[in-house]
């Protein structure tokens, strides 16, 4: 039986909470005080701002006020600040109400959007509150993180429907909101219900905090010997976390007992190469590692080998503050300071709480640990001041360490004030956009009314306010002036004296901002003529994603070494050479023709100039590379973001999928989306997998999909996306034949080696002067495929100068193996001419 069965007859507040206290009965959960005061208040319908520490059962209310809405016939929102926490949050919930009765909505897909309870992200709830205002069908709003509303970036989705929605119940919950005693007010002002503040300084489980002035490794050894084990070491940035990691091997972690536990659960769990044999080696000698940068399957597996308390040390870094599932018992800082995009700083109030918030598991715990490192140089000076002991002249002989240049330090004091102080209290954020303007312009009725009432009404100070109604102004001039929008002689059957003009496509599922550009842009190329078409639309797709930031400075870095090799080898100056540097960067392609396209589309969509175009090859790069996912991740030295890269291609295969129109998809592109598609999968499916359960989240009989629990299918079952890496593998070979690469050559194949390479393509440019790899050398035509029982025989054909196209690499492919290796197992047969 679901939750939505225990609706009582009468809706009646006693008898809603009372049905759900039967039910958590049911579950073996017993109410905190807080939980049952702010259930209390939900069912009466008041509007209520949890604020209470991590572990307390935030989630819990959150369920009781949804089912207390469903039973009083009003539709509720539940919003988290990243998808990931959505679409978790989406299928917990189906699992407690049925698949019927919860839907989601986010920037990529619309899963039972109608139902009476929706996951979706806070954008996609104030982009609702914009168009609709209080007519939106909105009756209840729990907003979960509700410290995101100080966030500089994103925040104005956190306040908007606070100012949008009065006819709404609230229910605001964090950890971690410091003084509420404005929204408090706010909220009773605008909604005209009561609102109650339930807050809690006790936890669940105790804590217990330390400054500790030993070193790290000691630290660590202490607490595994003390049982305070499993003990998440933060760090803020992913190469120290690694590095820690790695060195806390020569620390006996786990027992033998132990480790052969983690070998059984780990069972036939495949690590691919690079990061993934870094990582086999760390987990089964107790260790996990965790953060952004990792596949998403490689952090599932270190949160579910901590979960069944097999992971004695986690080494990661502050993304554990953001709802992150790895239950600990200690969080070790190494410090006080972090990097924030533009300075290194204190850690603020909120964020020391958020993380240190993670000690502690409750149903496991009796007690949580949080401990913080002192500075190394503070700890070595102390040590050596000690090892004076109280001779006045050995003192004055210690030699004092200093701190690194630019290290921002910190003290005991700063430990204690952080850990006694309050959060900070939330601060506004609130932005006007072209996208709010035209949101309030759709809205039936006086736009200029309720946008005046947006600009006045925020909770920014009287001056910010001025900056927002200018804008504002300025947004409404340019869209009048773009012919977006028009002014109305007397208002519309709608009471709208203003009205957009074009089809906005708010409903249109894609998945980019400047996916609409994309479609333009594609109209410019040249699908009958152009050798480059199919790529060209994938660079089109590639400019209008987000830039994987790693991936482009790796991409810059690698291309200005080759820059300055060339550069000295055609006996430039340094000057000269670190002048012409600045102009070398990441490849992107089309970028004066995209640039072009995107100020002409601009003069019509005025809005698109909140989106940066970005042009950039990375799937392109990777394709053009002819190169597989670790091949790319170790040639760019990716290995630790590894995660970021996949994400994007990803979203380049997602976007590709769902933006390009079937009649823009000729053969080849089609074939780059399904090499794509495959690529994803085979490295890590879980990113597409996930994708699909939202677009198709139960089977016929109603039951959410579960998540997959075998790794994907071989390689070879899609035959159309393993000839293209096939046809990839070869093209390989054929790139490193042109540049003579005779060495790379033989580190293929066991059988022909690099010496087998250089008298083969001796003969070949003994005959002709050069080696074809452009469009045309890349063709489906010169790729020759025989499929027999097991293998296939291939002949990969040269592009001559001359267009003879007698000389050619043939190769023999093991399917069997390919599967196993989850990569195309080619063995080259012979080099040379067509018998």
């Amino acid at each position: 039986m679901t939750l939505t069965d225990q609706l009582p007859a009468a809706a009646e507040p006693d008898s809603l909470l009372d049905a759900f206290v039967d039910w958590t009965s049911g579950q073996g959960i017993d109410l905190y005080p807080a939980q049952e005061e702010a259930l209390m208040e939900v069912v009466s319908g008041a509007n209520v701002i949890l604020s209470t520490p991590t572990g307390s059962g935030k989630s819990l209310v959150a369920t009781g006020a949804h089912f207390a809405a469903l039973g009083a016939g009003r539709r509720s929102f539940y919003t988290a600040p990243i998808k990931a926490l959505v679409s978790e949050k989406f299928f917990a919930l189906v699992d407690v109400f049925g698949a019927a009765k919860v839907g989601m909505m986010t920037g990529d897909s619309s899963v039972n959007a109608e139902a009476p309870i929706i996951c979706c992200t806070a954008e996609i709830l104030a982009n609702i509150a914009l168009r609709d205002g209080k007519r939106a069908d909105v009756g209840q709003v729990v907003m979960d993180e509700f410290h995101f509303y100080a966030e500089p970036e994103r925040g104005w989705a956190w306040q908007v429907p606070l100012l949008e929605l009065p006819q709404a119940q609230f229910v605001l919950m964090s950890a971690t909101l410091g003084d509420v005693t404005r929204f408090e007010k706010e909220l009773t002002h605008r909604t005209g219900r009561d609102t109650a503040v339930v807050s809690s300084a006790e936890r669940p489980v105790p804590l217990t905090f330390r400054y500790a002035m030993t070193p790290l490794h000691e630290t660590l050894e202490e607490l595994l010997g003390g049982d305070q084990a499993p003990i998440y070491v933060v760090y803020f940035n992913q190469a120290s976390a690694l590095e820690q990691a790695q060195a806390l091997m020569s620390v006996n972690v786990a027992s033998r007992e132990h480790r052969d536990r983690i070998a059984e659960a780990l069972g036939d769990f495949r690590f691919t190469a690079g990061f993934g044999k870094t990582l086999s080696r760390l987990v089964r000698h107790g260790i996990g590692v965790h953060h952004a940068g990792m596949l998403p399957k490689y952090r599932r597996l270190v949160e579910q080998l901590a979960q069944a308390g097999l992971l004695k040390v986690i080494c990661g870094t502050d993304t554990l503050g953001v709802g992150i599932n790895v239950p600990i018992r200690t969080v070790l800082l190494t410090g006080l300071t972090k990097y924030d995009g533009v300075r290194t700083r204190h850690l603020k109030a909120r964020e020391f709480h958020q993380i240190a918030g993670r000690a502690g598991r409750a149903g496991y715990d009796t007690s949580g640990y949080v401990v913080v490192q002192a500075p190394e140089h503070v700890i070595e000076n102390e040590r050596a001041i000690a090892k004076a002991g109280d001779d006045p002249k050995k003192k004055r002989k210690v030699v004092r360490k200093k701190a690194p240049e630019g290290f921002v330090s910190w003290s005991e004091k700063t430990f204690e004030k952080l850990r006694e102080a309050e959060p900070e209290p939330l601060t506004s954020s609130f932005g006007v956009s072209h996208s709010m303007l035209l949101n309030v312009i759709n809205r039936p009725g006086d736009a200029f009314t309720a946008m005046r009432q947006l600009l006045e009404t925020n909770h920014e100070d009287r001056p910010a306010q001025r900056r927002h109604i200018l804008r504002a102004i300025a947004i409404y001039r340019a869209l009048l002036a773009a012919g977006v929008v028009e002014e109305l002689d007397t208002p519309d059957d709608d009471g709208r004296s203003v009205r957009v003009t074009v089809d906005l496509q708010f409903d249109f599922a894609l998945n980019q901002p400047l996916s609409p550009f994309a479609l333009a842009a594609i109209e410019l190329l040249d699908q009958e003529a152009s050798p480059t078409y199919a790529l060209d639309v994938l660079s089109v797709i590639e400019s209008t994603l987000d830039n994987p930031r790693q991936v482009l400075s790796q991409q810059q870095f690698k291309a200005r070494g080759e820059a300055v090799q060339q550069m000295k080898a055609d006996g430039l100056e340094y000057d000269e050479r670190m002048e012409l540097l600045e102009d070398v960067t990441h490849p992107k392609p089309l970028q004066e023709m995209l640039d072009a396209a995107y100020e002409m589309y601009r003069q019509g969509h005025p809005w698109v100039a909140e989106h940066e175009l970005a042009p950039k090859s990375v799937a392109r790069d990777m394709y053009e590379r002819a190169m597989n996912f670790v091949e790319y991740v170790n040639h760019y030295g990716l290995a630790r973001s590894e995660g970021l890269v996949l994400r994007y291609l990803a979203d380049v295969y997602k976007a590709l999928r769902h933006t390009v129109p079937d009649d823009s998809k000729t053969e080849d592109l089609t074939d780059i989306e399904e090499w794509l598609g495959e690529l994803v999968r085979q490295v890590d499916s879980s990113l597409l997998d996930e994708w699909e359960r939202l677009r198709n989240p139960v089977e016929d009989d109603g039951a959410p999909v579960a998540p997959p629990t075998e790794e994907p299918t071989g390689i070879t079952a899609n035959k159309r996306a393993f000839r293209v890496q096939v046809r990839n593998a070869m093209f390989r070979r054929v790139e490193l034949a042109a540049r003579r690469d005779h060495d790379a050559l033989g580190a293929f194949d066991d059988d022909w080696t690099a010496q087998d390479w250089a008298e083969a393509l001796d003969d070949y440019f003994e005959e002709y002067d050069e080696l074809g790899t452009g469009a045309d050398a890349r063709g489906p035509h010169l790729l020759a495929v025989t499929e027999e029982s097991g293998r296939w025989l291939v002949r990969q054909t040269f592009h001559d100068p001359e267009g003879d196209r007698d000389w050619g690499i043939s190769a023999e492919v093991d399917l069997a193996a390919s599967d196993e290796e989850g990569a195309a197992v080619v063995r080259v047969t012979d080099v040379g001419t067509f018998d």
